[in-house]
């Protein structure tokens, strides 16, 4: 049986009910997560991320197309592709969506909004829309983690300057959008297949700018619609898709991937369950240094004494948050800081909100932390770069007016496999994304249809709770 065969196989499985409790209960909260960063994105207009979302939604409107399922926050009613185009932009917009380690992927900004826009255009059931979310969610980060060869310590796609998420989010979204669609293992293998010719992504706009890099995930969910509706109408992939000559191992990872971490335990070991939520809306890669600042700051560091700053992280990182040293510095926009161990660094030890840092951090570049970040330098740190991608971990060493050097160190930031997130503090997170453009009885009605998902809820009753009411 072929790589994509058995993949699919086990995808119809999990949506003829073979989907463990765990997972089931966990699914909600990834598409709470999704519906939050997306609201919080679409009422930002301010941002230039989240006007590459509105881009975005004026192409699609100049498409038209029959209304078959609705974009998040502007109740548009719009072809199903084209939602997922929209809702998978807005879900990237701020940086904020979950990441699967080790793989260092954002699965569930593609593959939620493929699956609520096929499941709301065919009227499929909560439970179809979980089991599907789950299935392709887990072929999503499996792809991911057969790209990591512990000896590089690192992600092959990375290595090259390729985006994992766009690219292996494609296919995970026709996965679940082939099950909504009823498609059976060969359609859905078909739907796979397909999709590997669709999904793309280069990494260059982390580096030095641009608003491209949100689009990489709605155009994800958009490819894996498509490639899904085409296969259910009779177009067919290649049987050895994934482990050809001129599959997608070959092309995109010179053929070095592990096969393994693809197949072995798949439907027992469950890579969803380790895709973790972030605390603040950054690159992950910057996590462990707005952990660090945040824990000198409770010890009492004034920032006001403090000269400079040296920040060690794991080495394969900076060139994402590091590098070129003029750029991080002084980051040319509010997004474009996100990315930037400097700036963020900054920005916690000054003091930042919601978890430690939110949203209104990055509304506009700040004076004062653009001063003190030209005064932080990254360098490798031996631990942190043993410990990548396992785990995000860093160290932070300040030098102070009166000559004297303060230290912390974390080995897995926050929100990390080591210290995830309560229910609690993801409930806060939503409500303060979601209320952004929400008012707070239709936020209860939103998370209310959410959870209801498992128990008769549809997709169009969660779709419908995210249109702006007129006033």
């Amino acid at each position: 049986m072929t790589y994509v065969r058995r993949l699919a196989e086990f995808a119809v499985a999990r949506g003829d009910g073979q989907l463990p409790e765990a997972v089931r209960q966990d699914v909600p909260g990834r598409v709470l997560d999704v519906l939050g960063n997306c609201l919080a994105a679409y009422s930002d207009a301010t941002s230039d991320t989240a006007e590459a979302a509105a881009v975005v939604l004026r192409g699609v409107r100049r498409w038209g197309g029959a209304g078959e399922a609705s974009v998040i926050g502007s109740g548009d009613r719009v072809p199903a592709p084209s939602a997922a185009l929209v809702n998978g932009t807005l879900a990237h917009a701020l940086d904020f969506d979950d990441t699967h380690l080790p793989s260092v992927l954002h699965p569930s900004a593609c593959v939620v909004p493929a699956a609520l826009a096929v499941a709301q255009s065919v009227r499929a059931s909560g439970a179809e829309l979980v089991a599907a979310i789950a299935a392709g969610i887990e072929v999503c980060a499996r792809l991911g983690m057969a790209s990591y060869l512990p000896q590089e310590r690192n992600s092959l796609f990375f290595e090259q300057g390729r985006h994992a998420t766009s690219i292996c989010g494609t296919l995970g979204a026709a996965v679940a959008a082939g099950l909504l669609l009823g498609l059976r293992a060969e359609g859905v293998a078909h739907a796979v297949g397909v999709a590997a010719s669709m999904g793309a992504g280069l990494l260059e706009a982390n580096r030095t700018g641009g608003t491209v890099k949100p689009v990489h995930c709605g155009w994800a969910a958009h490819a894996g619609v498509s490639a899904a509706v085409l296969a259910a109408e009779g177009l067919t992939g290649p049987p050895t898709v994934l482990e050809g000559r001129f599959g997608f191992f070959q092309a995109w990872l010179g053929g070095r991937y592990d096969a393994d971490a693809l197949l072995e335990g798949l439907g027992e070991r469950w890579e969803l369950l380790r895709t973790v939520y972030k605390p603040y809306p950054a690159n992950h890669f910057t996590h462990p240094l707005v952990d660090c600042a945040l824990a000198l700051r409770r010890d009492g560091l004034d920032p006001a004494r403090i000269v400079e700053v040296e920040a060690g992280v794991a080495g394969p990182v900076l060139r994402t948050i590091a590098e070129p040293w003029q750029d991080k510095a002084r980051p040319r926009s509010p997004y474009h800081a996100k990315f930037s161990g400097p700036y963020t660094l900054a920005a916690a030890l000054l003091g930042g909100g919601g978890l430690g840092l939110a949203l209104d951090d990055f509304a506009a570049l700040d004076p004062a932390r653009l001063e003190l970040a030209g005064r932080v330098r990254c360098v490798a740190d031996e631990r942190a770069s043993r410990i990548f991608p396992r785990a995000f971990a860093a160290v932070v060493r300040v030098r102070l007016r009166d000559g004297s050097t303060l230290e912390h160190r974390v080995d897995s930031s926050r929100g990390g496999p080591e210290h995830p997130l309560s229910a609690a503090e993801l409930e806060a997170k939503f409500r303060s994304n979601a209320s952004r453009a929400l008012p707070p009885g239709q936020v209860d009605e939103l998370a209310e249809a959410v959870r209801e998902l498992g128990s008769g809820g549809t997709a169009d009753d969660v779709l419908t709770r995210t249109a702006l009411r007129p006033s």
